[in-house]
């Protein structure tokens, strides 16, 4: 952010411009809403080991008393970015977690039963990967209400998730599940719960009037994609793209945000000076 940019400024025109006026205009209607993994907490080699940016919670405890809401939408469980971000420290936070199929609100993790497809995908998952030749590196996270078959450790990541593809959307739709490609990643999941259906029920729930939503990875544009649609309805939205340190950001966000910062630490810089000029109105 440049030195002495309004976020108005950083965000241009646009709908997003809308969106900021309106969030620092009435920050009470307002949500703040953001993913975990590339968005607070950069990302690393092994998920266990992600941890938010330092300078996170510090800016959500600022804003937090001055919105109406801080909620991250993330496909980890709710508890794990919890625990991973330091977000129990934030006053009022909401994690909805697994796509918006867990939430925890005050200490207690809220979900209905697991999809009873996920155990057999576990189950035949390693199978699958035998048969058809995975390369070393590719290695399964459980993640208990889906799983997650990684790359990024191969010696070409790219390719091995290309190889990977079809094999694991067979395996998904084999046990009533689908597919959920991220970044060096394809996620085994249940059907009908994204962040965009998270997303928005979390502000109809919040009467909210406006939401800023950051996000990094292709499982962000479901909720671009729900902040796009309630625009139609008057929602005033502002689309941030955390582009990764070093790594281009994925493409379909970038064009479709209306501000693009570096990864993690743009993240903070631009909610840094949103609160500010809430708290400066």
């Amino acid at each position: 952010m440049g030195v002495g940019m309004t976020v108005v400024e950083m965000v241009g025109a646009g709908p997003g411009r809308d969106g900021v006026r309106a969030i620092v205009g009435a920050p009470g209607e307002a949500v703040i809403a953001l993913d975990f993994d590339g968005t607070l907490a950069p990302i690393v080699a092994d998920p266990g080991a992600a941890r938010a940016h330092p300078g996170v919670v510090g800016v959500l405890r600022g804003l937090a008393p001055v919105v109406g809401a801080v909620v991250v939408v993330t496909g980890r469980p709710a508890g794990l970015a919890v625990e991973f971000g330091g977000l129990e420290e934030v006053p009022g936070v909401v994690v909805l977690g697994h796509y918006g199929a867990e939430r925890w609100e005050g200490g207690v993790v809220t979900a209905p039963g697991v999809h009873p497809g996920v155990e057999g995908a576990r189950a035949a998952l390693p199978g699958v990967l035998a048969r058809v030749g995975a390369p070393e590196g590719t290695w399964v996270e459980d993640k208990g209400r889906s799983v997650a078959v990684h790359t990024r450790r191969t010696a070409a990541p790219e390719e091995a998730l290309e190889a990977l593809r079809a094999p694991v959307g067979e395996l998904a739709r084999e046990y009533g599940l689908v597919v959920e490609p991220g970044r060096l990643v394809l996620e085994v999941r249940p059907p009908g719960v994204d962040k965009g259906a998270a997303l928005t029920g979390f502000l109809r729930e919040r009467g909210a009037r406006a939401v800023l939503y950051a996000g990094d990875d292709l499982g962000d544009v479901a909720a671009f994609a729900a902040v796009e649609e309630l625009r139609k309805e008057g929602l005033k939205g502002v689309l941030v793209c955390a582009g990764a340190v070093g790594d281009a950001p994925v493409r379909e966000l970038a064009e479709r945000a209306d501000v693009v910062v570096a990864g993690p630490e743009g993240v903070v810089g631009l909610l840094g000076a949103l609160g500010e000029e809430i708290r400066g109105r």
